[in-house]
Protein backbone atom coordinates (compact mmCIF):
# COMPACT_ATOMS: atom_id res chain seq x y z
CA UNK A 1 0.00 0.00 0.00
CA UNK A 2 1.31 3.73 -0.95
CA UNK A 3 0.76 6.90 1.03
CA UNK A 4 -1.05 9.33 -1.40
CA UNK A 5 -2.42 13.09 -0.90
CA UNK A 6 -5.18 14.65 -1.74
CA UNK A 7 -6.33 18.51 -1.39
CA UNK A 8 -9.38 18.66 0.95
CA UNK A 9 -10.35 21.73 2.64
CA UNK A 10 -9.62 22.12 6.40
CA UNK A 11 -12.96 22.02 7.47
CA UNK A 12 -14.18 18.98 5.45
CA UNK A 13 -11.18 16.99 6.73
CA UNK A 14 -11.70 17.94 10.13
CA UNK A 15 -15.41 17.17 10.19
CA UNK A 16 -14.73 14.01 8.46
CA UNK A 17 -12.18 12.90 10.68
CA UNK A 18 -14.60 13.78 14.02
CA UNK A 19 -17.24 11.72 12.40
CA UNK A 20 -15.19 8.59 11.57
CA UNK A 21 -13.72 9.00 14.80
CA UNK A 22 -17.17 9.20 17.06
CA UNK A 23 -18.37 6.29 14.97
CA UNK A 24 -14.93 4.05 15.49
CA UNK A 25 -14.31 4.25 11.49
CA UNK A 26 -10.49 4.10 10.18
CA UNK A 27 -10.65 6.94 7.81
CA UNK A 28 -8.57 6.27 4.99
CA UNK A 29 -10.49 2.55 4.25
CA UNK A 30 -14.23 4.65 4.25
CA UNK A 31 -12.37 7.19 1.55
CA UNK A 32 -11.05 3.97 0.29
CA UNK A 33 -14.51 2.10 0.13
CA UNK A 34 -16.29 5.86 -1.62
CA UNK A 35 -13.40 5.10 -4.29
CA UNK A 36 -14.06 1.26 -4.74
CA UNK A 37 -18.16 1.95 -5.04
CA UNK A 38 -17.40 4.77 -7.86
CA UNK A 39 -15.63 2.17 -9.57
CA UNK A 40 -17.98 -0.54 -9.33
CA UNK A 41 -19.82 -0.73 -12.40
CA UNK A 42 -23.03 -2.59 -10.66
CA UNK A 43 -23.73 0.78 -9.00
CA UNK A 44 -22.51 2.90 -11.54
CA UNK A 45 -24.87 5.73 -13.41
CA UNK A 46 -26.31 4.18 -17.08
CA UNK A 47 -26.54 6.67 -19.92
CA UNK A 48 -30.40 4.69 -20.19
CA UNK A 49 -30.95 5.97 -16.05
CA UNK A 50 -29.94 9.82 -17.12
CA UNK A 51 -31.93 9.40 -19.92
CA UNK A 52 -34.77 8.48 -17.87
CA UNK A 53 -34.35 10.73 -15.00
CA UNK A 54 -34.11 13.95 -17.90
CA UNK A 55 -37.39 12.45 -19.31
CA UNK A 56 -39.04 12.90 -15.61
CA UNK A 57 -37.52 16.23 -15.13
CA UNK A 58 -39.03 17.33 -18.01
CA UNK A 59 -42.75 16.16 -17.31
CA UNK A 60 -45.18 18.48 -15.75
CA UNK A 61 -46.10 17.66 -12.36
CA UNK A 62 -49.53 18.43 -10.38
CA UNK A 63 -49.61 18.58 -6.54
CA UNK A 64 -51.66 16.16 -4.92
CA UNK A 65 -52.89 16.83 -1.36
CA UNK A 66 -54.16 12.81 -0.38
CA UNK A 67 -52.29 10.67 -2.39
CA UNK A 68 -54.39 7.81 -0.86
CA UNK A 69 -57.34 9.07 -2.04
CA UNK A 70 -56.26 10.07 -5.76
CA UNK A 71 -55.08 7.22 -6.76
CA UNK A 72 -58.07 5.14 -5.19
CA UNK A 73 -55.65 3.50 -2.47
CA UNK A 74 -57.39 2.10 0.39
Amino acid sequence: MSVKSFSISDDVYEKYSSECKRLGLNMSKQIENFMKFQLDEEFAVREEYIYKIDKLRKERFRPVSDFDKEFEIS
